[in-house]
């Protein structure tokens, strides 16, 4: 028994070692810019606006690289959705029901910008075809092999899953795109290494010599930067996508807000009907506990003690 708690303990402070050393390696990175985000909370909701030109910064920006694998078309359309129609716009059909994703306007013509591989045909070939409101969102790679390839020998993660993936997802997906920096003077960088210092890494391997002993560590004087380098170059920059409405600031800053947005939603898209759910759930049960409250002192206050 005595063996065992000792084994546990040192497994512990084993653990508890690890991430102290790994930041004084310079394995650290900075802390997240922590945002207000208004989906965040038990009311937290998403903002549609937000979510479509999220959507435009995912299409026009992330989509050469980053998949949202789990999305089809139509989930742009469903309740809750970016591109959700509680009525349909001028000029659609009066028989069109806008509030079924497959009808949805806009979620058809959007579905219609994109080509889609199917098939095999009745001589047994496969065709393009345009994609239909049920078809996922194609990847931009065809295989892993093919995404390494064309990064450099990185793997670009999935985004219908970033935010479930990353400890504070939004706020570190937030920062990182709004982080990128010029590398420090102490180190170099080597050949499609891009320094950004919210991206967990460790840049005591790039000290240049004159910052690092015989064995290749850091001098006692030098800081070691943090955060690491990425193989993916800064994707954004001011005035690189055009909102349609002139009021929105065409900026770093608000473009990883907005994609941040659309992503959050990609990764949860039911968090608002969850809540709802709760919410209700909650109220049922508080009025349950008064009437039994109630009840209860109504059966006892006939008992004589």
């Amino acid at each position: 028994m005595r063996r065992s708690f000792l084994i546990n303990a040192a497994a512990a402070a084993a653990l508890a070692i690890i991430p102290a050393a790994a930041i004084a390696a310079g394995g650290g990175a900075l802390e997240y810019k922590h945002q207000h985000w208004h989906f965040k909370g038990p009311f937290g909701t998403y903002d549609r606006e937000a979510m479509q030109r999220g959507f435009q910064v995912y299409k026009t920006v992330c989509a050469s690289c980053h998949g949202v694998e789990q999305l089809a078309f139509r989930n742009l359309g469903d309740k809750g959705g970016p591109f959700y129609l509680e009525e349909c716009p001028a000029g659609v059909p009066e028989t069109t029901n806008c509030k079924v994703p497959a009808e949805n306007p806009v979620v058809k013509a959007i579905a219609a910008e994109y080509t889609v591989k199917d098939g095999p045909d009745d001589l047994g070939d496969m065709f393009d075809r345009p994609a239909a409101p049920s078809d996922k969102l194609p990847r931009p790679f065809a295989n892993e092999q093919q995404a390494r390839a064309a990064n450099g020998g990185a793997y670009p993660p999935n985004l219908a899953l970033i935010m479930k993936a990353r400890h504070h997802g939004p706020d570190y997906v937030y920062s990182l795109l709004t982080g990128y920096q010029e590398a420090p003077e102490t180190v170099t960088l080597g050949p499609g290494q891009h320094y950004n210092p919210y991206f967990a890494g460790d840049m005591s391997q790039l000290l240049k010599p004159e910052y690092r002993d015989a064995e290749g560590h850091p001098l006692p004087d030098v800081k070691v930067p943090p955060g690491g380098v990425l193989a993916m170059v800064a994707p954004l920059s001011d005035g690189v996508i055009d909102y349609a409405d002139p009021a929105i600031p065409e900026t770093v800053d608000q473009y990883a807000r907005d994609v941040v947005e659309f992503l959050t939603w990609a990764s949860e898209p039911k968090m608002e009907e969850r809540k709802s759910l709760g919410v209700v759930t909650i109220g049922y049960l508080l009025i349950l506990t008064i009437v039994l409250f109630f009840s209860y002192r109504a059966i006892w206050a006939k008992i004589d003690h």
